[in-house]
């Protein structure tokens, strides 16, 4: 359901090539050639030690396509990417230093108001006069971006960082400016990092975009649209067109590493891998290890559990919630029930009438056209009809209504999907329409079905602000726990990814045509564009910090409750469990001034990594050199020193070690609260931390016990806080109890 170009399910399938070839495009990972070269490999020896993989002799009868050398990294991983036949890899792995390859997965692509939802305020606390993210370069990840576009005019933007090695595509140079400093292209099918699609083009203003007034989708949620970080840099590196192919990523990754980008912001991605095998994960890798934040969508694929994508803990993994604001639409029936939605659709004249509802699925030549797939509607009956359609499928909700429009009906009733709960999600339909629940879709049916003679009215009703639920996790926005590493939890935090507006590539509104076209839409690609600007707000005042201590920050100092100051719901207006908020709602001003962080020196991914029982050469091509696991400390993946805890409990007790690092008062004493998950008895000491001064690290020891009287088996939450006088730095615990044994 949703918008086609941001609500996809995950995919897993490999790239596809024509019937006339037997090529396709591989990622090749290969040790590196230090054996072969005294000194550390340039990037000229790495691309003649990759060249050596390339088969000498072309043995493909079925096609003219040689093999090719397509991308060579030396940043991301040590390998290539190459189109090649499977007989051509399998001599390959003949090769002495030869590790893996795999075939390139397609990964998918996964704002006026949500600034001041997050409490940024022009001259105040966090966006000061001196910190719009000034100085700080963000490079996206995306299917390109709109150049000209106002959001991304340089209008008091200071010129970029002397450390700037990046640049312009030749045919782009004339369009980028102190803002848009950098824009460039991968896949081979394109010649432009102009976006297209308009994905591009609403992460990149959310993230960093400038100041642009009167920003609105049919008049509605109007104001002065900005991004999170107005001041910071933006680098467009194209890796998507209809496809976010793997090798075009990887690509990106390795060049970004290379210009000097701070933050590295990726609103893609696909189903859970282990790190040596996931290109983010691996590209995300080097980028920490050249202190660069890595942020990331956690998927789609909610409200189902186990569905989180980007879940390595070096990068900081995004879900998505609402914001306070709704775009509210209601349909009244001839019996006079009023049900509440949303829509973007405003429409010029107000119509008070009533029309006749119909469900087409009823008719026996319809069954199954709920979908409203393209050419199921042209039965004449459908004229001047409001015309009842379901969620989901594979045509797009504004799909859908162009179909119901191209029939004749003058309007549309969107039934959500049983799974989304309460969730309601506003787009720009092409006539009046508007997205109810699945529950008072259900009503409407039932109405429907109890008279000859069923009407309906749609009316809108505009901006309205002040949602007290808010905020509450989206409906799609996927959960842990993780697969590839449970002992991690994921995702790490949730911000703004639902019914976000922001700058688009081209005006939504056919009868207008403006240079200042703005959408809006959903998904946890606007979340974590989010985040990437809070990252960028947080660099520019810390420049020293590391991307984990940035990432400690943002996460020790979430919110835990919604605007009516109770816990933060799901979509079904339960309270949301922690594999779907993670350490909870981003809060940027506190996360500028945590009091305490949880840093991780890089070299302490060795022992996590062994400690997830890879092979040595599994590790090795994720951190870049040649690793013995034997020689290396293992460490379970509970004692990474990350901000969270997420472990599976038994009978025996286990015992972990955090260090923390004194960032807030020279002059300090922190006291720990524990809140135990049910059935678990939380011990930690020392359980009081005295600092004497700044940057000073102090370690402490928690112990995780199965009750004696706990019986019970599944997921149970706590949390551990650190307070002082001025600092509450939080760390939420998950805990799955594995069933007891009986006697």
């Amino acid at each position: 359901m949703k918008i086609f170009f941001v609500i996809f399910a995950i995919l897993a399938c490999f790239s596809c090539h024509s019937m006339q070839s037997d090529l396709e495009t591989y990622i090749v990972q290969v040790e590196s050639p230090e054996s072969q070269i005294s000194t550390q490999p340039s990037r000229m020896d790495l691309e003649s030690w990759y060249k050596s993989f390339m088969p000498k002799t072309i043995e493909t009868a079925s096609s003219d396509e040689k093999p090719q050398l397509i991308y060579s990294y030396h940043n991301v991983i040590i390998g290539f990417a190459a189109r090649l036949s499977a007989k051509q890899v399998k001599e390959m792995e003949k090769k002495p230093g030869f590790i893996f390859a795999w075939p390139q997965r397609i990964l998918s692509l996964h704002t006026t108001h949500s600034p001041s939802f997050l409490e940024l305020q022009q001259n105040v606390g966090l966006w000061r006069d001196d910190n719009y993210g000034e100085g700080v370069i963000i490079g996206l990840f995306d299917t390109g971006i709109t150049p000209d576009h106002p959001s991304f005019s340089d209008e008091g933007m200071p010129p970029p960082p002397a450390k700037w090695k990046g640049k312009c595509d030749s045919n782009f140079t004339g369009k980028c400016n102190n803002k848009l400093i950098g824009a460039k292209t991968y896949p081979l099918n394109s010649e432009s990092p102009k976006d297209e699609a308009g994905h591009g083009t609403h992460t990149s203003s959310t993230a960093a975009g400038n100041f642009v007034k009167g920003a609105n989708v049919y008049g509605n949620a109007k104001g002065t649209a900005v991004g999170i970080a107005p001041l910071a840099h933006l680098a467009m590196y194209k890796v998507c067109d209809n496809d976010c192919l793997e090798s075009a990523i990887l690509a990106g990754m390795d060049e970004a590493i290379d210009d000097g980008v701070d933050i590295m912001s990726l609103s893609l991605g696909g189903g859970s891998r282990p790190f040596y095998y996931d290109v983010i994960a691996l590209g995300a890798y080097s980028a920490a290890k050249r202190g660069i934040l890595v942020s990331c969508s956690a998927g789609n694929g909610g409200p189902s559990q186990s569905t989180i994508s980007n879940e390595a803990p070096w990068i900081l993994t995004v879900g998505a919630s609402t914001i306070d604001r709704e775009l509210k639409a209601t349909v009244m029936l001839g019996n006079q029930k009023l049900f509440e939605g949303e829509s973007v659709f405003s429409p010029k004249v107000p119509d008070s009438s009533f029309y006749p509802l119909i469900d087409p699925s009823l008719n026996a030549t319809h069954i199954g056209s709920r979908f409203r797939e393209p050419g199921t509607l042209s039965d004449p009956k459908f004229k001047d009809k409001i015309v009842v359609c379901m969620a989901g499928g594979y045509v797009s909700t504004i799909g859908k209504g162009q179909v119901v429009k191209d029939a004749g009906g003058v309007g549309m009733i969107l039934v959500s999907i049983p799974e989304y709960g309460f969730s309601k999600f506003a787009d720009p339909h092409v006539l009046p329409a508007l997205y109810i629940t699945f529950n008072d879709g259900m009503e409407i049916l039932q109405y429907i079905n109890s008279t000859s003679e069923p009407t309906a009215r749609i009316s809108f009703h505009g901006t309205i602000i002040g949602d007290k639920e808010a905020p509450v996790v989206a409906a799609f926005s996927s959960r842990g726990p993780s697969y590839a590493s449970p002992g991690i939890l994921k995702p790490d935090i949730i911000g703004p990814g639902n019914n976000i507006l922001a700058a688009w590539h081209t005006s939504v509104d056919y009868e207008k045509h403006t240079k200042s076209a703005f959408n809006i839409i959903q998904g946890t690609s606007m979340s974590c564009s989010h985040l990437s600007g809070v990252a960028a707000l947080l660099k520019s005042s810390h420049r020293n910090w590391s991307p984990s201590a940035i990432k400690s920050a943002i996460m020790t100092t979430a919110n835990t409750l919604n605007l009516a100051n109770v816990p933060i719901l799901d979509e079904r207006l339960l309270p949301a469990d922690i594999f779907a908020i993670g350490a909870g709602h981003v809060n940027p001003l506190r996360a500028n001034d945590p009091g305490l962080i949880y840093d991780i020196p890089i070299e302490d991914y060795l022992p996590y990594l062994c400690g997830l029982n890879y092979t040595n050469q599994q590790v090795g091509s994720i951190v870049k050199h040649k690793v013995d696991c034997n020689k290396v400390k293992h460490i379970p993946e509970a004692q990474l020193n990350y901000p969270s805890f997420s472990i599976t409990l038994g009978d025996i007790s286990q015992t972990y070690t955090r260090t923390v690092t004194n960032v807030g008062e020279a002059k300090s004493s922190y006291t720990v609260e524990i809140d135990s998950p049910p059935g678990v008895t939380v011990n930690v000491k020392p359980s009081t931390l005295k600092f004497s001064k700044l940057d000073q690290k102090l370690k402490y020891q928690v112990t995780f016990t199965r009750r004696d009287d706990s019986t019970s088996s599944g997921i149970a939450q706590g949390f551990l806080k650190w307070s002082c006088k001025k600092y509450s730095v939080r760390s939420p615990i998950a805990v799955v109890l594995q069933p007891t044994i009986g006697f």
